[in-house]
C-alpha cells in the first residue's frame, strides 16, 4: 500500500493536483499496477480532494482503466455490429477455447485477459483485434490462434 500511496503522490506532482489531472493520474496508476484498486482510488481521491464515488465513476466509465486485477497482455475484441457481422464471434469463442477462459476473464496464469470492447475504431477493417497496444485488423480466428502463440508459446497445445 506504502506502493501505491508514493505512486500516487508521484503522479500528483507531475499531472497536478486538479481535478483535470484525474484521467492522467488514473492512467499512470493502472500503467503501473495493471489496475485501480480501492486502497488506490480512495488514494486519489484525497490527492485531489473529490469524492472516491468520483474517481470511481471516472474509472468504471473507461475501457482501458481497470478496477479489478488484469492479465499482463489484454486482448480487446470488438463487439459492435459491423465487427460482429464480420465474424467477431467465432473469433471469440476461438480465444476462449485456447485460453480455457470466458470473455471477461483472465487466465490462472495471469498472462492474458479477454475484454469484448465497444468500437475499437477499425470498423473499415473488422473484425478487429486489440492486445495491448497492437492493433491486428481483419482478424481471422486462425490468425488470433497465431497471435497468442506469439506471445506466449504455451499455448501450442491444441485446443
Amino acid at each position: 500500500m506504502v506502493e501505491t500511496t508514493n505512486l500516487v503522490d508521484e503522479l500528483v506532482k507531475k499531472h497536478g493536483n486538479s481535478r483535470n489531472s484525474l484521467l492522467p493520474i488514473l492512467q499512470g496508476v493502472v500503467a503501473k499496477e495493471n489496475y485501480l484498486s480501492e486502497y488506490a482510488m480512495v488514494e486519489i481521491a484525497k490527492a485531489l480532494d473529490i469524492s472516491s464515488a468520483e474517481v470511481y465513476g471516472t474509472a468504471t466509465f473507461y475501457t482501458y482503466l481497470f478496477t479489478k486485477p488484469m492479465g499482463k497482455n489484454i486482448i480487446r475484441v470488438c463487439k459492435t455490429i459491423s465487427c460482429k457481422m464480420a465474424g467477431k464471434q467465432e473469433i471469440v469463442q476461438t480465444i476462449e477455447k485456447l485460453l480455457k477462459i470466458k470473455s471477461g476473464e483472465t487466465t490462472r496464469d495471469k498472462n492474458f485477459t479477454l475484454i469484448e470492447s465497444n468500437c475499437l475504431g477499425w470498423c473499415h477493417k473488422g473484425p478487429v483485434m486489440i492486445i495491448n497496444d497492437t492493433v491486428y485488423p481483419q482478424i481471422t480466428p486462425e490468425r488470433a490462434v497465431e497471435i497468442i502463440r506469439e506471445i506466449d508459446p504455451k499455448h501450442l497445445i491444441n485446443y
